[in-house]
């Protein structure tokens, strides 16, 4: 007999309730990248970088996948892009394609006002 995932709302509510938090962070520490270094915050910055950074290594490690999606699996059988996350569907779908960029052009703006952009 095969375990099929089961709705389970109250775990369900839980994890998604924690994955929109982190997303929040991190989506925080994404723009946070560039406005840290428009204020002449390079630490901010760099500290910032370092914490997506490792978000970007937790992801690459498990296929691309937030580690929290298999867990919120568990609760429900939906299996729509924001099944796992209070977003909007469109958001959930296109998350990495809408903040992957945005991380690297807040790297580059970072780094140009490292090495003394004034824009």
């Amino acid at each position: 007999m095969v375990d099929e995932p089961h709705p389970s709302p109250a775990p369900l509510r839980i994890v998604k309730t924690i994955h929109t938090v982190v997303w929040v962070f991190f989506v925080g520490a994404i723009l946070g990248v560039p406005a840290a270094a428009h204020a002449g915050r390079f630490d901010w910055a760099l500290g910032l970088a370092g914490l997506v950074l490792v978000e970007v290594i937790v992801l690459a490690i498990n296929r691309m996948q937030c580690p929290l999606t298999p867990i919120a699996g568990r609760y429900t059988t939906d299996r729509r892009p924001n099944f796992d996350i209070y977003l909007p569907e469109w958001i959930a779908r296109w998350n990495k394609e809408i903040f992957g960029p945005l991380y690297l052009l807040g790297l580059v703006y970072a780094a140009a006002r490292w090495f003394g952009a004034h824009w």
